[in-house]
């Protein structure tokens, strides 16, 4: 395993900037093991909707953890907004840093993730191989 702090500044997008840092390191696999900062606009995918919910305002990200593949990031996150609500559910594209994201990517050489059609759940799943050798 290889940890990859990772600093994201304001105007950043949240997902894409995870996985184009996994892409940056040249790496097959990775897991997002915690996150925190702050967003102006998140793009939450509640459980069971196919479209995700757009919230504006200054929001904190409690926690924010997944795995990350070159195909693609499954990502949850729990954030607050300016009033102490807390939301929670799948990180969509376009939640945007406010202020700061503080990160830590943790690499996995000896690991190949994917992101592939699982006919049990209907959803493109986690596929976990070794990595190709070398």
């Amino acid at each position: 395993m290889e940890a990859l702090p990772l600093r994201l500044n304001p105007g950043d997008d949240l997902r894409g900037a995870v996985e184009q840092a996994l892409r940056d390191a040249g790496a097959m696999a990775g897991y997002l093991v915690q996150g925190i900062g702050s967003l102006s606009v998140a793009q939450i995918r509640y459980a069971g909707l196919a479209q995700p919910t757009e919230l504006l305002g200054d929001l904190e990200i409690l926690t924010l953890a997944g795995s990350v593949a070159p195909d693609g990031a499954h990502l949850h996150m729990m954030l607050s907004d300016a009033r102490g609500r807390v939301f929670g559910g799948h990180v969509g594209r376009g939640c945007i840093v406010r202020t700061t994201a503080e990160l830590l990517l943790v690499l996995l050489p000896a690991h190949s993730f994917s992101r592939e059609h699982d006919p049990l759940t209907g959803f493109a799943e986690l596929a976990i191989r070794p990595a190709p050798a070398a």
